[in-house]
């Protein structure tokens, strides 16, 4: 028998993921189950991915509203449906979950690097930058 890891790095590839096809499912009003999303996309069953992703869903509002707020001159519904999906798991980690800023904040930025383009990952950047500084006061 082979256990293979997966990193959390791994892992979030998978959120996003399933973050782009909930966003696509909203925009196009096509019913889902949450839970089988998450195991068409996911061949372990993750707590980090789960809880990731319910609390994205539950605090969408709060997290697109703090996006808004902190993306210059832009709005996070203007951004593409995977920028999206990087954007809102990264205020999520860094809201709501211990993960230390500054890995919630390097995760998003590369898989941002991997996936959007240059200018997208600063403003991604940016806004993650604003919202940390604004929390740790």
């Amino acid at each position: 028998m082979v256990i293979e890891l997966i990193t959390r790095s791994e892992l979030r590839k998978k959120i996003m993921t399933i973050l782009y096809q909930i966003e696509l499912y909203d925009k196009n009003k096509i019913e889902y189950d949450l839970e089988t999303v998450i195991k068409q996309n996911t061949v372990i069953d993750s707590e980090f991915v789960k809880d990731i992703v319910f609390g994205v869903v539950t605090y969408k509002s709060e997290i697109d509203s703090l996006a808004n707020k902190h993306l210059s001159n832009w709005s996070i519904d203007r951004l593409g449906n995977t920028d999206i999906a990087i954007l809102r798991m990264g205020i999520y980690e860094l809201i709501y979950t211990s993960t230390p800023p500054v890995v919630a904040i390097n995760e998003a930025v590369e898989l941002a690097k991997e996936y959007s383009d240059e200018k997208v990952c600063k403003m991604i950047n940016a806004c993650l930058d604003k919202i940390y500084k604004e929390e740790e006061k």
